[in-house]
């Protein structure tokens, strides 16, 4: 019987535990190198993107607000208050063909030609800056759930590397078990193998409140309830290195906002010298007239009738010159911002760029440490076959192995996470 236990014992240790270890640190380091395509990541990301724009609540009140502003191009489109009267001679004057006993008017005031246009203009410039408040508002929201997506994937990411990484210290486990078994290992060995299983528990449960915590803040960008499920990918890689596209910033909506506001204080300008210019308004008043008795004349009780013509003259105009030189500085503030805003972006574009650059560079890095974590293991597993396997070194280069390929799954996520970064400041 104990020739037996023992003959198992070595047959274990001789094929089925290199091979069971080596197919485990095979998954484990492939299971990051060779990943799956963007194309499905994409696909997935932008129904998402698709249903934060259609159901985003901030996006909604923006598409609102440009509604509003285009509805005020007809509300412009309008003439001042049409104007009726009527008075009642308390002591009717008398004239030549009668008493006077009531007079009736109308007047309508006329702005200077070219003024309603002029505001309908003005209306119109400044909806086209609600417009681009709508696309500004959709890139941020864009960015914001791609960068929210990778951050869950690095979590499950994470995650899968703990599991793995408890694999193998499972079969750690066994080895160790099995040196005890036949005096090449202590104890000490197996319980600190357990231990570090006990760490990689901890820290799997840890990130598992952190993927609720940011699924949260995913379902709220897309104004759905906080518990929906959220599908994302189990494997990215990095696309091939490519020359990057240029990045037209001079086309970007945020810098073609100012563009429009410049235009829209020149359309304010425009209709400022227009109502600085004379109103003009036409009128009627319409006067009965009583017959006068016992006579007979051709004109007796013969009705007033009477066109009138205003001029509404702006003798005091210094509002309008004020309002000129506020134009005028308006416009160059806006250049100044303009110019503030650009400088900005281009430090965050090139940012965005060397990081990127940066994280590809992370990424290869943790590849050569990996496979040279795996050139070390073979070493540990011909030790063992021949006996002098050393537990210390097996949670060295465990411990080792889970470093890079969490470093690894930080460079995948953080370069997806600048791209998202750079297709916000892109021109598509």
């Amino acid at each position: 019987m104990e020739q037996s236990s023992m003959g198992y014992q070595n047959d274990f240790k001789q094929k089925e535990l290199p091979k069971a270890f080596l197919d485990a640190f095979r998954v484990l380091v492939y299971g990051l190198t060779f990943l799956a395509l963007p194309s499905l990541s994409a696909q997935t990301l932008t129904s998402y993107i698709e249903e934060a724009e259609a159901n985003n609540p901030e996006v909604q009140a923006y598409e609102l607000r440009y509604a509003i502003a285009k509805e005020k191009v007809s509300e412009v489109n309008s003439l001042p208050n049409t104007e009726f009267g009527a008075a009642v001679f308390l002591s009717e004057p008398e004239t030549r063909t009668g008493a006077q006993k009531v007079r009736f008017s109308i007047k309508q005031m006329l702005p200077w030609f070219g003024t309603i246009t002029a505001r309908e203009n003005y209306a119109a410039s400044m909806a086209e800056v609600d417009y681009l408040d709508i696309a500004i508002t959709k890139r941020n929201l864009t960015m914001s759930v791609s960068q929210s997506y990778y951050r869950l994937f690095g979590i499950k990411a994470r995650q899968a590397v703990l599991d793995e990484n408890n694999a193998l210290l499972q079969t750690y486990e066994k080895l160790a078990l099995t040196s005890v078994e036949v005096g090449n290992a202590s104890a000490v060995d197996v319980l600190r193998l357990q231990m570090r299983q006990n760490e990689l528990q901890e820290q799997k449960a840890i990130l598992e409140r952190e993927f609720l915590s940011e699924q949260t803040l995913f379902n709220k960008l897309l104004n759905r309830d906080n518990n929906t499920m959220v599908a994302v990918v189990d494997n990215l890689r990095l696309p091939a290195l490519e020359d990057a596209d240029e990045v037209q910033l001079a086309l970007h909506p945020e810098l073609l906002k100012y563009d429009r506001l410049y235009q829209s204080v020149a359309e304010s300008e425009s209709l400022n010298l227009k109502e600085s210019k004379p109103d003009f308004g036409i009128g009627l008043d319409y006067t009965p007239v009583a017959s006068r008795p016992n006579m007979d004349f051709a004109d007796n009780g013969k009705d007033i009738l009477m066109p009138m013509v205003s001029l509404s003259i702006p003798i005091f105009n210094h509002k309008y010159r004020s309002k000129s030189v506020q134009n005028d500085l308006r416009q160059q503030e806006l250049i100044v911002q303009k110019t503030a805003r650009m400088n900005t972006l281009e430090t965050v574009l090139s940012a965005g760029i060397n990081s990127r650059e940066a994280a590809r560079i992370k990424y290869g890095t943790q590849i050569k440490n990996l496979k040279q974590a795996r050139d070390a293991e073979e070493i540990l597993i011909k030790n063992y076959e021949t006996g002098t396997i050393d537990f210390n070194d097996v949670l060295d280069i465990q411990e080792l192995q889970l470093k890079f390929q969490m470093r690894q799954v930080e460079a995948v996520q953080a370069y997806y996470t600048q791209t998202a970064i750079i297709n916000y400041l892109s021109n598509e």
